[in-house]
């Protein structure tokens, strides 16, 4: 591990207790930061309805007002996500109808991105729709950083899991760098482009790298997280989808668009399965003519 990573991680691994709330309301009052949570969601509904009620309950009250506004990101799901989600106290915004003049596509990314659109916050923290035995925790630990420390600009939440190496030296500190959840400054992720689909939390940790250097990350321990588990073929295609986010920014230079053929089986032997990798990017939100008018009259 690089010197400058191991100072890194001295000086930008934190706790969730290592700021109580407290604290953190504290520093939201005296700044005047406001804090937006974004849920992308599509088919959750056995757990959005959890998540949405422990942020509104625990972190929405009089109480404790660290969060602003809460927004649920509906992709399209064929199940009640989005009524159990609005029952539960979130804004449900469907996908299709932000900046449709641009036709969505689908991916995880498309969503993360099209969210800046429809909140408000100085801080925006994102939140995976599948997580089981939610805590508050999640979001008071990696928004925490945000507001109590201005040199801080991205955070992401680590978890109990192994480290995942990437070509990036200077990134080899970071526990969980593919995890869901994580919390940024608006003025940072409003000049990132956005990957479209999975490979969108690798794209956007490594260009917030370059734009505003390792000091500006960090990292929070929120604990154990546990989700809905993909299938081995997802989890393939969703592989394929991060590889090629890597490569582009690698290369930086015009890739093909790759296809990825896996096989399942069938009644005569294995049958050839060919799906399209996500490649689209959405450019960074300030150059879209909708959100530069908005954020003028904001």
């Amino acid at each position: 591990m690089l010197e400058e990573v191991e100072r890194w991680l001295d000086r930008r691994s934190w706790k969730v207790a290592d700021r109580p709330v407290e604290r953190l309301l504290a520093a939201k009052r005296a700044q005047g930061t406001t804090v937006s949570v974004v849920l992308p969601a599509l088919n959750e509904e056995a757990t959005v309805g959890e998540i949405v009620a422990v942020i509104r309950r625990e972190l929405m009250s009089e109480a404790v007002p660290l969060v602003d506004e809460l927004v649920v990101v509906d992709s399209g799901s064929a199940d009640a996500t989005a009524k159990v989600a609005a029952e539960a106290g979130a804004r449900v915004v469907a996908r299709d109808d932000v900046l449709p003049r641009i036709p969505a596509v689908p991916g995880k990314g498309e969503v993360l991105w099209r969210s800046l659109l429809v909140t408000g916050g100085d801080v925006v923290c994102f939140v995976d729709a599948d997580l089981r035995e939610f805590s508050a925790d999640f979001v008071t630990g990696i928004v925490g950083p945000l507001l109590t420390d201005p040199d801080v600009a991205f955070v992401k939440a680590m978890y109990e899991r192994p480290l995942l190496n990437l070509h990036w030296p200077q990134l080899a500190g970071f526990v969980q760098p593919r995890g869901g959840e994580y919390a940024a400054r608006r003025s940072l992720l409003e000049r990132l482009p956005f990957p479209v689909g999975y490979g969108v939390e690798l794209g956007l940790l490594v260009d917030a790298l370059h734009t505003v250097g390792l000091d500006a990350l960090a990292q929070v321990d929120v604990g154990v997280r546990l989700h809905r588990h993909q299938d081995d073929r997802a989890l393939g295609r969703m592989a394929a989808a991060i590889y090629r986010t890597a490569q582009a920014r690698l290369t930086r230079g015009h890739l093909v668009r790759p296809r990825l053929t896996q096989f399942d089986r069938g009644e005569d032997g294995f049958v050839p399965r060919t799906h399209a990798v996500d490649t689209e990017e959405r450019p960074p939100m300030r150059e879209v003519a909708e959100y530069a008018q908005k954020r003028r009259v904001a």
